[in-house]
């Protein structure tokens, strides 16, 4: 990692040109040329005193000046890099709002089902799987999604398959795989077996086992009752590594330079620390602590005594108040329109959240509740009004409601009103929407879905990301879905919704800066700032609707480095 420059190394662009100038007279020494300097493009810097530049220069990790072309010459020195953008769009660099970073490399590192067009080829998959690997050896994958199979298996619960296909290419191998969501898991009988689950297993607080008729688990898990069947040997610490590695390498190939981790327990945590410390981490980390609370109330004073560091930061603590709209795990004020007998679920305690919010509020950090349906916004709007106004000493705590996909109208004023946060993710609509009238019925779908216009015009700070794994991690999916929440089919999801191509930026840029108070340290491309810069192949600001999802990243620079370029 770079040495941090002064504060005073970094000039507006009239006085560097000042000094330069100053600098030709006789005895006077010229300060030092930029380290790197990016030209003929078009720079959108979302700062308001230069909205747009042709050119930027870098010293150090951190941006030197932008202006004309003519003007960031006159900071060229003889070993200055300088790259010609050849009239292509350079912005600052996306910030994923809400993602789980040790996911997206783990992803990576077992079965990807995503792509499965039904439940046969799934099991097809883990048959191959199971093929090339020993007897007793876990055989784990994620990305299946009932809903987006081309046809219903049978005999099946909620549109869930039975375990006895899955069992019978895998006697010999415990198989967990994950629901897209994250929140559900499907055994089979093998990992059940270990799990010790079996019919006269109840349901943990939190959680669903789905029964065949007689009572007999199918080998679907929904929630809190995956744990029943997780596999009990962690990662090790070299498999954790090599998973941060392959996040990375797939984070900056998609312009991505800074993550904001939802959600990691206080070991994994000090394993990023040390990373940071030894300049190992591939970009820049803000992490939610996801522990108990006992935990927590041990580990946050070391971590709020550490010193300052532009790579890595503990900013909050994560909870989830819920699940997934998916399982049929959201929290909702009303049943279910397909499952008439469910509310969804509870997750977490409310107790257990407060005890949290305490520690939050009294130590600085941003509290960070998972919360997905209209009950679950409203719970945790009221425990975080609750807890302001029980602190009214803590001014400006920027907590945040991660997703915030489905709201009562009377809630939405709330976000502004409150100061809280809508960490949200545009491409779960796009991604959802086929199916969520399903589950919420088409007037709560209109008034309450992914509501990103009625925030935005209520004065809320909506950010955006991608909550990868459980989507790809790219950004540019994400962008068009925020622009257009244009659906595979090619129909809109409440077009009214939308945001602009501006709005949709800042919310993937300066937005998430600001959602983790690290708004004067990035998310615009201002002298003095991070040089985290990410330059793409078509301008998304302007060029044809159509023509968004086919940009490409060219080059992404964390602390003004090169670290990745397109072949």
């Amino acid at each position: 990692m770079s040495e941090r420059p002064s504060a005073t190394s970094f000039l507006t662009l009239p006085l560097a040109l000042a000094l330069l100038l100053t600098a030709c007279a006789p005895g006077v020494p010229a300060p030092p040329p930029a380290d790197r300097v990016l030209t003929h493009g078009k720079i959108v810097t979302l700062d308001e005193a230069v909205p747009i530049a042709e050119a930027l220069a870098i010293r150090g990790d951190r941006i030197l000046a932008v202006g004309t072309v003519e003007e960031i010459e006159a900071l060229i020195g003889p070993e200055t890099e300088v790259i010609d953008l050849g009239g292509q769009l350079a912005i600052p660099g996306f910030i994923e709002g809400h993602g789980h970073f040790l996911g997206v490399g783990e992803a990576r590192m077992q079965l990807d089902l995503m792509h499965g067009a039904n439940w046969d080829e799934v099991v097809a998959l883990v048959a191959e799987a199971v093929a090339g690997a020993e007897p007793g050896e876990w055989i784990t994958g994620r990305g299946w999604h009932q809903e987006k199979w081309d046809r219903v298996p049978e005999p099946n619960v909620e549109g869930i398959p039975y375990h006895d296909s899955l069992s019978a290419i895998s006697p010999d191998n415990p198989v967990v795989l994950t629901h897209a969501s994250g929140h559900a898991s499907f055994a089979n009988a093998r990992a059940m077996e270990l799990g010790g689950v079996t019919a006269a297993t109840p349901d943990p607080p939190g959680g669903t086992i789905l029964r065949a008729p007689d009572g007999t688990p199918i080998g679907a898990f929904r929630e809190t009752a995956s744990d029943l069947v997780a596999r009990k040997t962690p990662p090790s610490e070299a498999e954790r590594i090599r998973a941060v590695e392959l996040a990375g390498e797939d984070c900056l190939s998609k312009g991505i330079t800074s993550f904001q981790d939802a959600g990691s327990t206080v070991d994994l945590v000090d394993l990023y620390r040390r990373l940071a410390e030894e300049g190992k981490l591939p970009v820049r980390l803000w992490v939610m602590l996801r522990d108990s609370n006992e935990s927590l109330a041990a580990a946050i004073p070391r971590y709020a005594a550490a010193e300052p560091d532009p790579w890595f930061k503990v900013g909050g603590i994560k909870h989830a108040i819920d699940g997934a709209l998916g399982s049929h795990g959201a929290w909702l004020l009303e049943p279910y329109s397909d499952l008439p007998g469910s509310t969804g679920l509870n997750t977490t305690p409310i107790a257990t959240i407060e005890e949290s919010a305490e520690l939050a509020i009294n130590h600085g950090l941003q509290l960070c509740v998972h919360a997905i349906g209209d009950r679950a916004n409203r719970e945790t709007l009221d425990l975080y009004e609750r807890t302001f106004a029980a602190h009214p000493d803590k001014k400006d705590p920027r907590w945040r409601i991660e997703h915030a996909q489905h709201l009562a109208p009377e809630d939405i004023p709330r976000f502004a009103r409150l100061g809280v946060i809508a960490s949200m993710q545009a491409v779960h609509c796009t991604s959802d929407g086929p199916w969520v009238p399903q589950r919420l019925g088409p007037e709560r779908s209109a008034s309450g879905a992914y509501m990103w216009r009625a925030l935005l015009d209520s004065g809320a700070v909506v950010t955006n990301g991608t909550d990868a794994p459980v989507e790809d991690v790219d950004p540019i999916p994400s962008f068009y879905a925020a622009v257009t929440r244009r659906l595979a089919d090619g129909t809109e999801f409440y077009p009214e919704q939308t945001m602009t191509r501006m709005e949709a930026l800042r919310s993937y840029t300066s937005s998430n800066a600001y959602a983790a108070f690290e708004e004067t340290l990035k998310g615009t491309l201002s002298p003095g700032k991070l040089a985290d810069i990410t330059v793409l192949s078509r301008d998304i600001l302007t060029v044809p609707e159509e023509e968004i999802p086919g940009t490409e990243v060219v080059y992404t620079l964390v602390g003004g480095e090169v670290a990745y370029a397109r072949p």
